[in-house]
């Protein structure tokens, strides 16, 4: 008997369905055993290890959708794109999994399998789920309570027993003293006064990079208040290296330009609504993103978007800024999104080619952002209406980056883009602000560039455009067609002139390779204000120095160079 006879024969779209279900289920198992060694790299000072996981992890879900894709594929043979069929296992899914935790990563991990076998283009509702179960989380987060009573330390000590390196943490009676002073501290400064009532705690830990995280919240006399303690780990034992009480802080420590969490939580979306208690303002969509369920974050961020689409009469727009060599970026003012589309053709002096720009981008998506870099969400075949776009973008769009967009009817197709969160361009808020706010804003600008390069990771482009700063007045990187490794450049002092010929040369006297680097050179270029220069040399003059940067070169940790993706130079 054939394959498809079998198929018509025997296995029924409940079978098919069941075939999907199981490949997320062994999907999500892997995912949480990755997740559970990040406790166990803590303990061990294992950063190298940490790194690899974090990639693994992020690269596990297209491998298994491959797979589903490979088995059904095989199962359905001719009848794989027939639409009355994938209806029955569309159907009979939603019956398997409707009563699972988080049965939403499900339905997303089935309209994963689709639209690679459909090349759907949109949305097809009739082998898509196009909604999700956004509030109506099932299950439970495992919360540890610690009665405060008439002592805060107590309840602390209690807390730092409690955590698994409980036993190894450097001078606990510090740790307790400095945790308990301020949130003391804290609650004394607000229109709490004393100390919390109860403190309510996440009992798995969060682990990024080198760090591990308590997180939870302070109850008070009708008030909730977020707490975050933040530990590391080195030779001498595990110290506390932070304790965030402000929405601002805690917020930043879950926002969009860091590196995903690494939490073993039975229910995701139950987690997100107690995050959300203390985080309100926090979106659905960066939250999953952050706790490592990024594409289910793609997934809410999208359906978030048609919904505003729905409700919004504005138009698609140049985003604010200068306009990129490489890029076309617009964005709906009355959305907090902007789109990233690469042009067909760089201008000079550009020489990077459509690959080299994609590959850095899953570079980002890779590397461990601290902080400093927005992630860049990468998005498919998408479909918006052609008349929401201003009549100048839309032109730009079909002429200048016509691979990746067209005209479908009423629609515009976008083959692939890049979306990000809306940030002012520094070049600009540095015109708009007050004195004081730009200052603050050059200063974090310099402290970006040092984040970054201890994560091994050097700009390219320094433009002040290729920067933006979030509503805290953060500075944050987001452009990255010129990135690279620290560890790859060659930093460079800049060479004395010999001769009256060279000092008056309009072009580079002296050989320079493609990976060499002149720190001496930037201020000049950097379009940095008049009356902000000063700020920015008082406070990073180092930065100008080949030197600093050859010695940070020099100290990059493991975690920072272990076995990661080379964008091209």
């Amino acid at each position: 008997m054939s394959a498809a006879a079998a198929i018509k024969e025997g296995v029924t779209a409940k079978d098919h369905a069941a075939v999907i279900a199981e490949h997320f289920r062994l999907y999500n198992e892997e995912f949480g055993k990755i997740t559970r060694r990040a406790a166990l790299n803590f303990l061990a000072e294992d950063w190298h290890m940490a790194q690899l996981d974090a990639v693994a992890r992020i690269e596990l879900y297209e491998l298994r959708v491959a797979r589903a894709v490979a088995a059904i594929a095989e199962q359905l043979q001719a009848r794989r794109t027939e639409v009355s069929l994938w209806i029955d296992i569309k159907r009979a899914y939603e019956i398997i999994v409707a009563r699972r935790p988080d049965s939403d990563f499900y339905r997303t991990f089935f309209n994963s399998v689709t639209r690679d076998l459909f090349g759907t283009v949109g949305v097809n509702p009739e082998v898509e789920f196009c909604a999700t179960s956004v509030g109506r989380a099932s299950g439970t987060v495992p919360i540890r309570v610690y009665r405060v009573g008439a002592s805060l330390p107590t309840a602390v000590r209690e807390i730092l027993t409690d955590l698994p390196f409980g036993a190894v943490i450097e001078d606990a009676d510090a740790a307790v003293h400095r945790i308990s002073a301020e949130i003391g501290r804290y609650f004394e400064s607000g229109r709490n006064r004393g100390h919390p009532e109860s403190i309510e705690l996440i009992e798995p830990l969060f682990y990024r990079d080198t760090h591990a995280f308590v997180v939870g919240r302070l109850i008070g006399d009708g008030s909730i208040t977020p707490l975050v303690l933040a530990f590391t780990n080195s030779p001498k034992g595990v110290q506390i290296d932070a304790v965030m009480l402000s929405r601002a802080d805690v917020g930043s420590v879950f926002g969009y330009a860091r590196s995903y969490f690494h939490v073993d939580l039975p229910v995701v979306s139950a987690a997100i609504t107690l995050l959300r208690s203390f985080m309100p303002r926090k979106s659905i969509d960066e939250l999953y993103t952050v706790l490592g369920r990024a594409k289910q974050g793609k997934t809410e961020r999208y359906f978030n978007l048609q919904r505003h689409l729905e409700k919004s009469i504005d138009s698609f727009v140049h985003a604010p800024g200068e306009r990129g060599l490489v890029m076309i970026v617009f964005t709906l003012p009355s959305h907090d999104l902007v789109f990233k589309v690469i042009r067909d053709h760089f201008g000079a002096p550009k020489t990077s080619t459509r690959e080299d720009v994609i590959e850095r981008y899953q570079f980002v998506f890779r590397h461990y952002r601290a902080g400093r870099l927005v992630d860049a969400q990468e998005f498919k075949r998408l479909r918006l209406p052609r008349a929401r776009f201003m009549p100048a973008l839309a032109e730009e769009l079909l002429n200048e980056a016509s691979e990746s967009c067209r005209i479908e009817g009423e629609d515009l197709i976008v083959e692939h883009c890049y979306i990000e969160r809306r940030l002012r361009p520094l070049n600009l808020y540095l015109r708009e602000a007050e004195p004081a706010a730009a200052e603050s804003a050059i200063i974090d600008y310099g402290n970006a560039l040092r984040d970054l390069a201890a994560s091994n990771v050097f700009p390219g482009d320094l433009l002040l455009k290729n920067f933006g700063v979030t509503s805290h007045g953060r500075v944050i990187f987001y452009d990255y067609d010129e990135i690279c490794l620290v560890s790859d450049c060659v930093f460079r002092d800049l060479p004395q002139a010999t001769c009256e010929e060279e000092e008056t040369s309009g072009e580079p006297w002296f050989h320079y390779g493609p990976r060499d680097v002149f720190p001496e050179q930037w201020l000049p270029f950097l379009s940095i204000p008049p009356q902000l220069t000063p700020v920015f040399t008082r406070q990073h003059a180092d930065l100008l120095t080949a030197a600093w940067w050859r010695d940070l070169a020099s100290q990059l940790s493991p975690a920072a160079t272990a076995n990661l993706p080379t964008p091209s130079s």
